[in-house]
């Protein structure tokens, strides 16, 4: 059974840093995509960045240059974070955890994007964990 937690939320002013980390159990397999998401209130959920098991990166236009998405694989545990800098208060929202519930032989066909019904089918959601930012 595939689980994924949150973790790294918080409340921050503007132009300060946070990592979120994300926990996932039971997703164990060669090939895999990841990614986080966010909505905040009355919007909807968006991509924020996403990366697949080859390290291949990709990121929503408001967070790039500012938002790194990397992983690590300890034991049977997948570990991903998401290092955010320079903050705005446009960042705030739930942020959410997500993991690709196809088997993809390969996401060299650059398919691995923080976009939801796509390719893609991120049908593996962690709880979300808040993030704030003030001004």
């Amino acid at each position: 059974q595939v689980q994924l937690v949150e973790s790294g939320g918080g409340s921050v002013q503007t132009g300060g840093s946070l990592r979120l980390s994300c926990a996932a159990s039971g997703y164990t397999r060669a090939t895999y995509c990841m990614g986080w998401f966010r909505q905040a209130p009355g919007k909807e959920r968006e991509g924020v960045a996403a990366i697949d098991s080859d390290g291949t990166t990709s990121y929503a236009d408001p967070v790039k240059s500012r938002f790194t998405i990397s992983q690590d694989n300890a034991k049977n545990t997948l570990y991903l974070y998401l290092q955010m800098n320079s903050l705005k208060p446009e960042d705030t929202a739930m942020y959410y955890c997500a993991a690709d519930k196809r088997i993809w032989a390969s996401y060299s066909g650059g398919y691995c994007l923080p976009k939801l019904g796509e390719e893609v089918d991120f049908g593996y959601w962690g709880q979300g964990t808040q993030v704030t930012v003030s001004s």
